[in-house]
């Protein structure tokens, strides 16, 4: 993945493609600081977890841009969610994730708002590429 990342950087170099180029390296840094936070090189799972958290820092200042009606930086969000996108597994279908949902549910027969944690804790392990505040919101949505 890391081979993967720098061959990409090199390209953009080459073609001269400066936004593709800035949103790299700042992929690119986020990884060598997570790498110096854990102390050893980071696997594929550990760079995958730095992607979709700069994934989820972009779309939640999409949030805050739309409430000041910021066209362009919401424009130029989206766009490195899109090259972000290009390294991780294809996001899962809604009607995927409400299966695996039901699933839980008829595993764990939650009664009311109180078991939310125990279902999300067990919905981490078996949802690894959704967006968890879609998944969150239809928990919530069954269980009222």
């Amino acid at each position: 993945m890391n081979e993967r990342i720098a061959q990409n950087l090199k390209d953009a170099m080459k073609s001269g493609d400066k936004f593709k180029l800035s949103v790299l390296r700042m992929l690119k840094s986020a990884l060598q600081l997570e790498k110096i936070n854990k102390m050893h090189d980071l696997e594929d799972a550990e760079v995958l977890a730095v992607i979709k958290k700069q994934v989820k820092l972009r779309k939640d200042s999409i949030t805050e841009f739309e409430k000041y009606n910021k066209e362009e930086e919401i424009n130029n969000l989206k766009k490195e969610i899109a090259i972000l996108n290009e390294y991780l597994p294809a996001e899962m279908s809604e009607a995927e994730v409400i299966k695996i949902i039901d699933e839980v549910f008829e595993e764990l027969k939650p009664t009311s708002m109180k078991d939310m944690g125990n279902i999300m804790k067990v919905l981490n392990t078996k949802i690894t590429n959704a967006d968890m505040s879609l998944v969150s919101k239809i928990v919530k949505d069954k269980l009222s």
